[in-house]
């Protein structure tokens, strides 16, 4: 097959009932036609980037169901789709390994038609930043003040790893996960651009790595710690060995 046919067979002539369930024409013309391409790496770099937005398209719209389900304690609901977030947040992380096939020379040819957009741009990317506020509100109203219990409490003094516990570790790993994607993107970052470079938009790279230390859920992992420390402080923060010597 050489390119004139792949070319003709990829862009399909969207009259099937697949296609046009699919939009497979519209779909397969957001990319730029193979002729404008800078390098032949642009094609992925594009793609990627498309399936990430619609991968966090698809996430958003399962966390409004989420919320909703939240409201009315349907937690196998709740448990259930966030299940499928969590699986669209683990290939999202995954497919950026396609980007590390890229060369930084090739990057350096795709930046300069990227203009002043950056990652931070992202539609799904901002709207994920906005959504996990009400999230938290719902889970705290429903599962935890409608019933006198607070996370010390689902965690620790009163722990039988009840709905509200297996809810907050629901939210804990979508926090995990989301915090696992912003380190590995601003690993690629590292690998494209370098990290003594600025970012697109003239800020240091440093600025964007804040993201990774902002957590959605921040109770949710102080716990941790303090029942750690509350444990320490029983049995000592030096205990003698098993073996004993």
């Amino acid at each position: 097959m050489n390119r004139e046919q792949f070319y003709a067979i990829m862009g399909g002539d969207g009259t099937l009932d697949y296609e046009v369930y699919l939009s497979t024409k519209t779909l397969l013309s957001c990319q730029l036609d193979y002729d404008k391409l800078c390098n032949a790496d642009e094609m992925q770099f594009q793609i990627v980037h498309q399936i990430e937005e619609l991968w966090m398209k698809l996430m958003a719209y399962t966390l409004l169901d989420i919320d909703e389900y939240l409201q009315q304690e349907n937690t196998n609901r709740v448990i259930t789709l966030f299940r499928r977030v969590h699986t669209a947040q683990k290939l999202m992380i995954q497919q950026l390994a396609l980007l590390e096939t890229m060369s930084p020379k090739e990057y350096q040819e795709i930046r300069k038609k990227l203009g002043n957009g950056s990652g931070q741009e992202s539609p799904g990317f901002r709207v994920l930043l906005k959504m996990y506020q009400p999230i938290w509100n719902s889970f705290k109203a429903n599962y935890l003040d409608k019933h006198g219990l607070t996370i010390e409490k689902i965690y620790d003094s009163q722990y039988n790893h009840g709905d509200a516990y297996m809810v907050a570790e629901e939210l804990a790993e979508f926090d995990e996960l989301f915090q696992k994607f912003r380190y590995e993107h601003m690993q690629l970052i590292y690998r494209t651009i370098g990290f003594g470079s600025k970012s697109l938009k003239g800020r240091p790279v440093e600025i964007l790595e804040d993201g990774m230390r902002h957590k959605f859920f921040p109770e949710l992992w102080e716990i941790r710690g303090q029942m750690t420390d509350r444990w320490g402080a029983e049995y000592g923060v030096k205990r003698d060995p098993l073996g004993g010597h």
